[in-house]
């Protein structure tokens, strides 16, 4: 069984890898010669691993042909549980940076935390650099250590999460980037996404008054739920709640247009709550009633 470490502070994590604590709420620890051996790391605080010796083919963090692999950062939220691979727990070259969320007490980032959502993608949807943007990480890091390294003041918090705030704003365009790079896989994920909708509905689950909650759409195409989330916006420009309901209703205009088919069948079929809100919406959208869009086709 492997042995897990759980890190409750940040000064507990910097003596087991061996660094000065310079500040009691967060570090940044160079992880070179820091191998750890076989296990697993849990943190009670936030968490940003630039791993550098990344293989070729790093499976473990997702990177693949069509993307840049001069580096990998993978984003833990606190009480998640990391492991590079089976046989090291840390990578061999790179950073972590770890901060506490109480570093964020009285200053801007705490409020804007939620709009990193990549602290909850999994470890295989990490963020891949190019070169570039590599450089702009490190400078980022360096740029924390050095104030890390000032004297603790009544300053200190706001500016050390200032410049945390511009690291994870400029991991947050380059993840925009990644969904760029990723074009074509994204889109053959959105094209199995529509046929699981359309199975979904042929399933009769929809009428059967069944949720429709972005996770389980999510789980099926093997992503995480925030990540799910974060590429139909990018790929469509449409909350889950848009796209589903833009979904549902251009399944009515093929339904409609069936021999047999009739406003009310297609309201059942689809889940609406009744006949006369599936009419009332399909009119907003289209500028006709069911009825007529049925007419109107023949």
């Amino acid at each position: 069984m492997k042995k897990q470490l759980d890190f409750k502070s940040v000064y507990e994590c910097n003596r087991c890898l061996g660094c000065e604590t310079l500040h009691p709420q967060a570090s940044i620890i160079n992880l070179e010669n820091r191998g750890q051996g076989q296990g697993i790391m849990k943190f009670e605080f936030y968490a940003i691993l630039l791993i550098e010796d990344c293989p070729d083919e790093c499976c473990c963090c997702g990177r693949k042909y069509y993307d840049y692999s001069n580096a990998t950062v993978v984003f833990l939220k606190p009480g998640e549980a990391f492991r590079l691979s089976e046989n090291n727990m840390l990578p061999n070259k790179g950073y972590l940076l770890a901060f506490h969320p109480d570093l964020l007490f009285h200053t801007s980032l705490k409020s804007q935390m939620r709009k990193y959502t990549f602290f909850s993608y999994y470890k295989e949807e990490a963020l891949h650099l190019s070169q570039r943007e590599t450089a702009k990480v490190v400078c980022c890091l360096e740029n924390i250590e050095d104030e890390l390294h000032h004297p603790i003041d009544t300053h200190s918090n706001t500016i050390l999460s200032c410049h945390i705030e511009l690291l994870l704003d400029y991991c947050k365009r380059y993840y925009e980037r990644q969904f760029i790079t990723r074009e074509n896989k994204d889109k053959l994920l959105l094209e199995k996404l529509d046929r699981i909708f359309e199975d979904y509905v042929s399933s009769g689950r929809l009428q059967q008054g069944e949720g429709v909650a972005s996770d389980a759409f999510a789980e099926l195409l093997g992503l995480s739920p925030a990540y799910f989330i974060d590429m139909l916006k990018f790929e469509t420009g449409k909350s889950w709640d848009e796209y589903f309901q833009w979904k549902r209703l251009d399944m009515a205009k093929r339904m409609l247009l069936q021999v047999d088919a009739t406003p009310a069948n297609v309201a059942y079929r689809l889940g609406y709550p009744s006949v006369q809100y599936f009419a009332l919406l399909f009119k907003k959208v289209t500028g006709m009633a069911p009825a007529d869009y049925r007419c109107s086709q023949n």
